[in-house]
C-alpha cells in the first residue's frame, strides 16, 4: 500500500472520498498515490489536509513519520523481488503505459488478472484496488503467486536460519538422485543439480514451516536456480556448447505487501474460472502463439510439483500436461467464449501484431481482426497503440512490431468505438 493510500484510511477515509472533497481530477488523486513525497506540490496536499481535516503542516510532520515507520518494519530480507524473472512476454516494460490506459478508461474496485503470468501485472496495480483475483494454470506460477501475495504469516527469522542452512550443504543427505540424473551437466552443473534437488527435498520434508513459509522456500528455490539455469530464458533446450559450472547460491524472495488487500489466488482454466467469478476490470494477456508455457517452463514446474516423472528427449521434459488452448487453432474460439463469459464491467486486452512471421511458433493463433470481433459484441471497444521490442528467439525479424492494448466497456455500445 503507498503513502497516500496508508494515510488517508488512517483517518478511516480513502483516495474517491479525496477526489470528491478536494475536487482534484480522480487519475491525479491515483498518480499522486505512486509519487515520492517531496514531488507533491502544495495544492496536492492542500487537498490531504481538507480530507483529513488538519492542517497541512501537521500532514507534513504526519506523513515524515509515517515514511520512518515504514521504512524500518519494510528492510528487505531476501535478494529476488516479483519481476526479476526470465519469462517470455513479461510485460514490465509495457506497465506503466498500460496502467495509465487503465487508470483513465475504467473505474473499480476489483481488478481479474486472468492469465497472470509473472503477477508484476497484479502487483502494478496493488494500490489501486481492494480485491485481485490472480489466475495461471502453472503450478509454478501458482506458488509464487501464494509466496508473494499470500495473507498468512511467516516467520523471516525461520526463513533466514533455513537460507543459512541451505547455503552449507555440502552433499545429498535426504534427496535421491533424480534431480542430478536428469538435470546436472545440462541445465546446471551436478553439483549445482544435486544442492537444488537436496533443498527441494528438505523443503517437502519440513514439518515445521506453514504453507506461506513453504511457498516462499519454493519460489526462492526456482529464482535462485532460474538465474544461474544455463538456458537462453527458458527450457526447450540447453546450450551445448559451454561449460557447466558451479554458480547456485539460495537467496529468498521479498513478498510483498499485502495488507488490508483482498487476494484470491487461482490455478484453473482461464474459462472455466470466468464463468465462477465477477469483477469490474478483467485484465487479459494470454499466450497468443503456439509456445506452451508448461513446456518451455517443465524445469521449474518440476520442482514446484516435485512429483518425480520419467523424462524423455533432449531437453529432458515430462509427459506433456497443461496444455493451453490459446497455443492451438482453437485460439480464436477460446477466446471468443473467455469475452462472452465474463462478468466484468470493464475488459482490457494487450496484444501485439506477430501473427505473419517466419517462425511457425511466433505465429499469433488469433488476429488483431478476431480480437476486436470478440469484443465487439460485448461493449463498447477503444484500441491504443506503441512500438515495442518484441520476444525473438532468434528466428523471427519483424518490423514496426506493435503492442495493442484494447479497452471495452462491457455493455456500453456506441459509435464511440475507435481501432486505428
Amino acid at each position: 500500500m503507498s503513502l497516500l493510500e496508508t494515510y488517508l484510511q488512517k483517518y478511516n477515509t480513502n483516495m474517491n472520498q479525496m477526489h470528491i472533497l478536494s475536487g482534484l481530477p480522480e487519475t491525479t488523486v491515483r498518480n499522486l498515490n505512486k509519487k515520492e513525497l517531496n514531488q507533491w506540490t502544495i495544492k496536492q496536499l492542500d487537498a490531504v489536509s481538507l480530507t483529513v481535516n488538519k492542517k497541512r503542516e501537521i500532514v507534513m510532520s504526519e506523513l515524515e513519520s509515517l515514511i520512518a515507520s515504514t521504512n524500518s518494519q519494510n528492510k528487505k530480507f531476501g535478494r529476488y523481488d516479483l519481476q526479476q524473472r526470465r519469462y517470455i512476454g513479461n510485460k514490465t516494460r509495457l506497465l506503466n503505459w498500460i496502467r495509465e490506459l487503465i487508470n483513465e478508461h475504467t473505474v473499480g474496485k476489483t481488478f481479474f488478472d486472468v492469465f497472470a503470468g509473472t503477477g508484476v501485472v497484479t502487483k502494478e496495480f496493488l494500490d489501486d484496488y481492494s480485491t485481485f483475483i490472480i489466475n495461471d494454470f502453472l503450478f509454478s506460477n501458482n506458488i509464487i503467486y501464494n509466496a508473494f501475495f499470500g495473507s498468512e504469516e511467516y516467520q523471516s527469522e525461520r526463513l533466514l536460519t533455513l537460507k543459512k542452512e541451505y547455503n552449507s550443504i555440502q552433499k545429498r543427505i535426504l534427496d535421491d538422485t533424480y534431480f542430478e540424473d536428469n538435470y546436472g551437466g545440462k541445465f546446471f552443473s551436478h553439483h549445482d543439480a544435486m544442492i537444488i534437488g537436496e533443498i527441494r527435498e528438505r523443503i517437502d520434508k519440513n514439518d515445521n514451516i506453514n504453507k506461506r513459509e513453504r511457498a516462499i522456500l519454493i519460489a526462492s528455490l526456482l529464482y535462485s536456480s532460474d538465474k544461474i539455469a544455463n538456458t537462453v530464458g527458458h527450457y526447450d533446450a540447453y546450450r551445448k556448447k559451454i561449460n557447466v559450472t558451479d554458480k547456485f547460491i539460495f537467496e529468498l524472495i521479498n513478498p510483498v505487501d499485502t495488507t488490508n488487500k483482498d487476494i484470491q489466488i487461482y490455478r484453473k482454466d482461464a474459462n472455466e474460472l470466468a464463468r465462477e467469478v465477477s469483477c469490474d476490470i478483467a485484465f487479459i494477456d494470454p499466450p497468443y502463439n503456439s509456445r506452451q508455457y508448461s513446456r518451455f517452463y517443465h524445469v521449474l514446474e518440476g520442482i514446484s510439483k516435485w512429483e518425480k516423472p520419467q523424462l524423455t528427449g533432449v531437453a529432458m521434459k515430462p509427459p506433456a500436461e497443461n496444455m493451453s488452448e490459446y497455443s492451438k487453432f482453437a485460439a480464436p474460439r477460446a477466446f471468443d467464449d473467455l469475452i462472452n463469459n465474463l462478468d466484468a464491467k470493464y475488459i482490457v486486452v494487450t496484444y501485439n501484431n506477430t501473427y505473419k512471421p517466419k517462425s511457425s511458433s511466433s505465429k499469433n493463433k488469433i488476429t488483431h481482426e478476431q480480437i476486436i470481433e470478440s469484443l465487439s459484441k460485448v461493449g463498447n471497444t477503444q484500441q491504443f497503440e506503441m512500438p515495442y521490442q518484441f520476444f525473438n528467439a532468434g528466428k523471427t525479424q519483424l518490423k514496426d512490431h506493435k503492442e495493442f492494448v484494447f479497452i471495452t466497456e462491457v455493455g456500453i455500445f456506441s459509435e464511440k468505438s475507435s481501432f486505428k
